[in-house]
């Protein structure tokens, strides 16, 4: 199937099927790469040992998979085993008139799915290319690649992105309307963003080495 054949909503399955605050929840597969293209870190749920073990880690995407890395040692990292695959992005604090009314601004995606350890060598090679350059564009081209041995201590998992659960709740507090607007309390959002600072070099560097393009023009920009 070409990129151009996707599906613009994705299926539910029982797994993403939205059964509470459903009109929080959406299908777009927009809204799902909206979601991972604002972030970088993600957290990998797994089973190990018979006990929930979840992880923080990078990830890198194209339009049908999402890939993460790390160690050949971790235990977090074998490929065939389901996995579940969260990022979330909160955007302001909703603060109501009552405790009960309180809420977060947010949006997220869980992915769930099998794990595909990526074992050819040029698909390897770009998984980290993904992961580089979602984290910061212009890296890879900037920076060593990596080599054969660096390559055989790193495992690469593949996640289809056909199963998700996307939720996106945006605007204010719900009771404005209710009792509690009589209170005569203060009630809105308060909103939470990200944004990159000046780079700071690594003391090791010979005096005068310039800050690259692609990672100076990111200063001031907001990230998520």
């Amino acid at each position: 199937m070409a990129t151009d054949d996707l599906p613009s909503r994705l299926p539910v399955t029982d797994r993403t099927r939205h059964r509470r605050l459903r009109e929080q929840g959406s299908l777009e597969r927009a809204d799902l790469n909206a979601i991972l293209d604002a972030g970088f870190v993600c957290h990998l749920g797994v089973v190990t040992d018979g006990r929930p073990l979840v992880v923080p880690t990078v990830y890198g995407r194209d339009e049908r998979q999402l890939y993460v890395h790390g160690s050949v040692a971790s235990r977090s990292l074998a490929g065939g085993l389901p996995v579940c695959v969260t990022v979330t992005h909160v955007d302001g604090l909703v603060l109501a008139r009552s405790v009960f009314e309180h809420g977060v601004n947010y949006r997220s995606a869980v992915i769930h799915g099998d794990a595909r350890e990526v074992t050819d060598p040029d698909e390897k090679l770009e998984g980290l290319r993904r992961l580089t350059e979602h984290a910061t564009p212009g890296q890879w081209s900037y920076a060593r690649r990596p080599n054969r041995r660096e390559l055989a201590a790193t495992t690469v998992l593949a996640l289809s992105l056909e199963e998700a659960s996307v939720k996106i709740r945006t605007g204010a507090p719900d009771d404005g309307d209710g009792p509690d607007a009589a209170l005569g309390l203060w009630a809105g959002v308060l909103p939470l963003t990200g944004v990159w600072g000046t780079p700071v070099p690594d003391p090791a560097l010979p005096p005068g080495t310039p800050v690259p393009d692609h990672i100076a023009r990111r200063a001031g920009t907001r990230h998520g």
